[in-house]
C-alpha cells in the first residue's frame, strides 16, 4: 500500500445488501458488505425500510475502516452506487413517508398502462416504454391508491440518493440513476414537465442532477461518526448500480459493453449519443458522465433464481452450482427464472417461475442446472433484443456476484455467441465505480483514466454449436409463450 496515495470508498447499495468498498485508484483494498431484507406484504410488492439502508452502511463502513487501521486518514471521499429506480418518499421533514417501493415491485402495472395512453411519445423522449420498475408509475399508483401520503410528498429520492441524504444533509442525484425514473428528457438531461404532470410528479419534488464526478455535499458529523469517519469528506454524486459497474470497467468509450450477474441481470452497451429502441424493450438512458449515453437490457431475475433455490434446498451457491456439473442435461426439465416478472425482453410484470418436465428420475444436479441454464438463457435473449447493434463491441466484461461460476459465463458465451472476460475485480462492480467517481471528482485521477479496461485474466469463447443447448433454448421461449396467458390477472 503506498502511503502517499489518497483512498476513496465506494458504497454501494443494493437489493440484497450494502457493499463498501476502498480502492486506491483502481486497486481494490478493502471490502466489507452488511445484508439488507426485502419485505413483499402483497403478491408482485417488493420493499425495504430506507433506515435498514443507513444501518448497514455503517455497519459495512465500520468494517472496512477496521481493516484498513491507521491508512483509513487516507480516506479522500466518498462516491455513491445503487439500486435504480426505488421510489423513496419523504415528507416536509425529509423523513420517509412509508417503505420505498423497490425496482423489481410489479403493482403499478396499471399505471403503466395509462401513461402510454397519457403520453404515446413517452418511450422516445424517457429512453424506454414504461413498466412497473420505473419510479414515475409508482408515484402514479400513490397518488391512486394512499392519497394521504402522496399528499404529503414533498421530496422523491432513489435508493442511493436518500443515502446520500443521510451522509451529507442534501438532496442530490446523477444522470443515471435520474435516467431510469421516466421523468428525465434523455436527450436534454434535465427533469420534463409533461412526464411528471401526466404521474402525479410535481418536479418541485425532484432533486438537482449532477454528473457522477461532481462533488454534493460533505460528510456530516453524525454520519460520520456511526461510520467510523472523519467528517468532512466530499461525497459525489456517484452512478447508478448500471452506469457505476460499467466505470468499474472502463465501460465510458461506445463499442464497450459489459454482462452483470447481481440481484438482476444486466447487458449493458455504451454509445455516443442518445438511441432509443423501445420496440425490443432496450434501455437507452443518460450515462452517469456528461454527454454518454447507453444502452441496456435489464432482467428482472439476474442470478437472483440460483440464490434463491440455493436457499430453498437449504444449501450454498457453491454447492448448488457443482449439483449442476454433475447433471444429466438432456434429462433436466426447463426452467422459466421470471420469480419477479420481467422486463427485457418481455415487459411482462406477471408472469412467474415454473419447472417443466419433471419426472422420477430428476434429481437435485438436474434442477440444478435448469435454473442456471435459465439464467444464461435470459442473457440470450436480452443480446437477440440489441440486433446488430451488439457487433460494435467486440467482447463483454462480466461484473458482480455472479461471475464466480466460470461455468455459467461459459453458458452464457454459448448462448449469446459473444466473448467474455472476467477480471479479478469483477465481483467488485458498482462498489469501485463509485469510488473511481470519487477519485476522479477529487482530482486524484483525471477522467480520462476512467475508461481504463481491467486485466482479463479469463476468456470465455463461445463454444461449438451445441444442438441440445439450441433446442432447450428454443423450448425455453415456448415454455415462456405457453405460460403467458395463464399469469395475465383476471
Amino acid at each position: 500500500m503506498t502511503n502517499s496515495q489518497p483512498l476513496f470508498i465506494g458504497i454501494d447499495l443494493g437489493s440484497s445488501a450494502v457493499k463498501v468498498t476502498v480502492a486506491q485508484g483502481h486497486t481494490v483494498l478493502v471490502r466489507s458488505s452488511s445484508d439488507l431484507t426485502i419485505q413483499s406484504p402483497h403478491s408482485g410488492w417488493s420493499e425495504q425500510d430506507p433506515h435498514e439502508w443507513i444501518a448497514a452502511a455503517a455497519d459495512a463502513c465500520r468494517r472496512v475502516v477496521e481493516q484498513l487501521g491507521s491508512n483509513a486518514n487516507r480516506i479522500a471521499g466518498i462516491g455513491l452506487s445503487g439500486q435504480m429506480h426505488g421510489a423513496t418518499i419523504l415528507d416536509a421533514d425529509r423523513q420517509p413517508l412509508r417503505p420505498c417501493i423497490l425496482w423489481n415491485d410489479n403493482r403499478s402495472a396499471p399505471q403503466c398502462q395509462t401513461l402510454e395512453e397519457r403520453f404515446p411519445a413517452l418511450a422516445m423522449r424517457a429512453g424506454i416504454r414504461p413498466m412497473p420498475g420505473f419510479t414515475a408509475p409508482k408515484i402514479l399508483w400513490l397518488a391512486e391508491n394512499e392519497p394521504e401520503r402522496h399528499r404529503r410528498i414533498r421530496h422523491v429520492l432513489l435508493p442511493k440518493d436518500y443515502l446520500g441524504l443521510w451522509l451529507h444533509g442534501g438532496l442530490a442525484t446523477d444522470r443515471s440513476d435520474a435516467a431510469g425514473t421516466l421523468w428525465l428528457d434523455e436527450a436534454k438531461g434535465e427533469w420534463d414537465r409533461d412526464l411528471c404532470e401526466i404521474s402525479a410528479t410535481d418536479p418541485a419534488w425532484l432533486p438537482p442532477v449532477f454528473s457522477g464526478t461532481e462533488a454534493v455535499g460533505a460528510l456530516r458529523h453524525e454520519a460520520a461518526s456511526a461510520c467510523g469517519l472523519k467528517p468532512g469528506l466530499p461525497v459525489f454524486a456517484g452512478g447508478g448500480d448500471a452506469a457505476a459497474g460499467a466505470v468499474s470497467i472502463g465501460a465510458i468509450q461506445p463499442g464497450r459493453g459489459f454482462v452483470s450477474l447481481g440481484t438482476s441481470g444486466q447487458l449493458f452497451l455504451c454509445t455516443d449519443k442518445y438511441r432509443p429502441n423501445p420496440g425490443r424493450m432496450v434501455h437507452a438512458f443518460a450515462h452517469t458522465l456528461r454527454a454518454r449515453h447507453y444502452q441496456m437490457a435489464c432482467m428482472l431475475n439476474g442470478a437472483r433464481p440460483l440464490a434463491w433455490y440455493a436457499d430453498i434446498l437449504g444449501c450454498s451457491v457453491a454447492d448448488l452450482l457443482g449439483a449442476a456439473s454433475r447433471a444429466d442435461r438432456a434429462r433436466a426439465p426447463i426452467f422459466l427464472p421470471y420469480l419477479t416478472g420481467e422486463r427485457s425482453p418481455h415487459a411482462d410484470p406477471y408472469i412467474r417461475g415454473a419447472f417443466f418436465g419433471l419426472e422420477d428420475a430428476t434429481s437435485r444436479a438436474e434442477t440444478a442446472y435448469s435454473v442456471m441454464e435459465a439464467t444464461a438463457f435470459t442473457f440470450a435473449d436480452a443480446a437477440e433484443s440489441f440486433g446488430r447493434t451488439l457487433d460494435s463491441a467486440p467482447h463483454l466484461l462480466a461484473v458482480g456476484g455472479g461471475t464466480r461460476s466460470q461455468a455459467l459465463l461459459q453458458l452464457i458465451a454459448d448462448t449469446t455467441g459473444r466473448r467474455i472476460g472476467r477480471s479479478d475485480g469483477a465481483e467488485a462492480g458498482p462498489a469501485l465505480g463509485a469510488a473511481l467517481l470519487a477519485a476522479a471528482g477529487a482530482g486524484a485521477m483525471a477522467e480520462t483514466e476512467l475508461a481504463r479496461s481491467p486485466d482479463v485474466t479469463l476468456w470465455l469463447e463461445p463454444g461449438a454449436e451445441d444442438a441440445l443447448l439450441r433446442s432447450r433454448l428454443s423450448r425455453y421461449r415456448a415454455l415462456y409463450e405457453a405460460l403467458r396467458p395463464l399469469n395475465l390477472p383476471d
